[in-house]
């Protein structure tokens, strides 16, 4: 029995602090413990990504398995990163989660941001929007605004039915202004000009003026 605990190997666990001397592109990092160099992996429970010059702590059963598992106080400390591999999720099962932010917020994708639920509500002082193709579907759209501007080259829309009500409206064209309907009516409670240096009014069968005074000429 003596002779069996002999030939047992000797597992002395670790657990010391030390500060981060360098990072492998593997991701091993080299600690410097009491005079002394560690080779460790972040473990999984490390969310904080350790920096050269942090102080950090180094844990395992034995010299062979030691892992960084935390960081105890960074050489910057006005930096921090939450770094993980593969998919990460945040998730409460009854609760809210939020994000507050002394100055900026920003959310950065290298693919793609999706964004589902049941209401989505923004407010803000002032917004810019710069995206070079975007479509839109859905079954209504109420805006209320007190200047509307739009500047393009090309505006099209395509409807069932347009109405548009204004105390004053004003249309300018500088070429040439096309306008094809089934029906046309056009009525003024006041008065109605038609005015060019060339003018004319045709019909295939007929063209009727009414009114209690004609002036010509």
């Amino acid at each position: 029995m003596s002779t069996l605990n002999h030939r047992l190997p000797v597992y002395d666990p670790v657990h010391l602090i030390g500060s981060i001397e360098a990072a492998a592109v593997d991701g091993v990092f080299a600690v410097q413990c009491d005079g002394r160099v560690w080779h460790a992996r972040r473990a999984a429970s490390c969310l904080l990504a350790p920096a050269v010059g942090d102080t950090v702590l180094i844990s395992g059963p034995d010299r062979a398995r030691v892992y960084l598992i935390a960081v105890i106080e960074q050489a910057d400390p006005s930096v921090h990163r939450i770094e993980v591999e593969g998919d990460l999720t945040l998730a409460t099962r009854s609760g809210a989660i939020a994000f507050d932010s002394a100055q900026d917020l920003h959310l950065k994708s290298a693919s793609a941001v999706r964004l589902e639920s049941e209401t989505l509500a923004m407010r803000t002082k002032q917004a810019d929007c710069v995206v070079d193709g975007m479509r839109y579907t859905g079954r209504e759209v109420t805006a209320t605004v007190g200047k509307t501007r739009l500047i393009g080259k090309v505006y099209e829309a395509v409807v069932d039915r347009l109405v548009q009500m204004s105390r004053n409206a004003f249309r300018t064209t500088d070429e040439v202004e096309h306008v094809r309907a089934g029906n046309l009516d056009y009525q003024a409670e006041q008065s109605a000009r038609v005015h060019a240096k060339y003018t004319m009014v045709t019909g295939d069968d007929l063209v009727k003026v009414d009114a209690k005074q004609i002036h010509m000429g």
